[in-house]
Formats: structure tokens, sequence, C-alpha cells
């Protein structure tokens, strides 16, 4: 049903992005990255979190880890990752296939700035072997997201975003 509603949104808004089927599972970032052939930063997670009463989506670098400083600065609230059936319950999408797209109601999504790096970024399409290929600013336009920086910054010397 996920997959469904992720090629119906598509179908809707963006005909001309296919949904990429994969034989072998890309349920986390380092099997998207073999699958699709990228590195791991290319890869757009997404990420389910409660801040108070509000649920919301943050898509960031598959590398990128939640700061959360950063994130009380902004949403007023420590961030709280949610459960696998919460998360599914929520975005009607199984954990390794979450994605901002398709989604059973409407809810904030927010785009990180890691993402900002990269041309095309390859996130997940709600199920465990399947994903696109889009530009960042087109997937933050197709899903009304907000751009944010919520992510760790990189540690100095190494390029972790």
């Amino acid at each position: 049903m996920s997959l469904e509603s992720v090629r119906a949104f598509l179908a809707a808004n963006a005909p001309d992005i296919l949904v990429i089927m994969t034989e072998e599972s890309s349920a986390t970032v380092p099997l998207a990255a073999a699958a699709h052939g990228v590195a791991p930063e290319q890869i757009a997670k997404t990420i389910c979190v409660r801040a108070g009463d509000i649920t919301l989506l943050v898509v960031m670098s598959g590398t990128s880890r939640l700061d959360n400083r950063k994130f009380r600065d902004r949403f007023g609230a420590k961030p709280r990752m949610l459960g696998g059936d919460e998360v599914a319950d929520i975005t009607g999408h199984p954990i390794g296939g979450v994605c901002p797209f398709g989604l059973p109601s409407p809810m904030p999504i927010y785009c990180d700035v890691s993402l900002r790096k990269f041309g095309e970024v390859v996130p997940a399409a709600g199920a465990i072997n399947a994903a696109v290929r889009i530009s960042p600013d087109r997937m933050a336009d197709l899903t009304a997201a907000i751009w944010i920086d919520v992510g760790q910054d990189p540690v100095s010397g190494g390029d972790a975003a």
C-alpha cells in the first residue's frame, strides 16, 4: 500500500520521476548507497520525530545526525524518535521505506541543509527496496518542505555531512 501511495503521489505531482525498485534491500543507508551506486551522504534519509505535541519528518543526508541543541532551538523541544510501529502508522511507510511522499495525511516536513551540497539525492519511496532520484530543491518543493539546519556540524578535518 505504501509503495502505491508514493507512486500515486508522484504520478499526480511529478510524473517524470520514476520509482526505482531493487532486488536487494535498501532499508539502511549503507544498503541504499550500495544498491543505487551513490555515496552514503547522497542517500536522503527521512526520520520521523516528535517535538512536544508535533510529529514531523526531517529529511537529511544519510550520514548526518540530528543535533539535539539545534533541534531544540528550532522547535522548542528535544527530538523524540518514534518506534517503528508508530512511524508506520503515521507515515503509512515501513521503516527503511519512510519518505516524504505519499503520506496518508499532511504533516510538517523539513529538509536539512546537509542535502543542499548534492545535485541529486536518493530518498526511499515507500518500500524497503524502492527509491527515487531527485534534486533536493525539487523534493522540498514537491513536499512543501521547509529548509532548516538541525544536523550535527561535521567533525573538523572531515566531511561528515
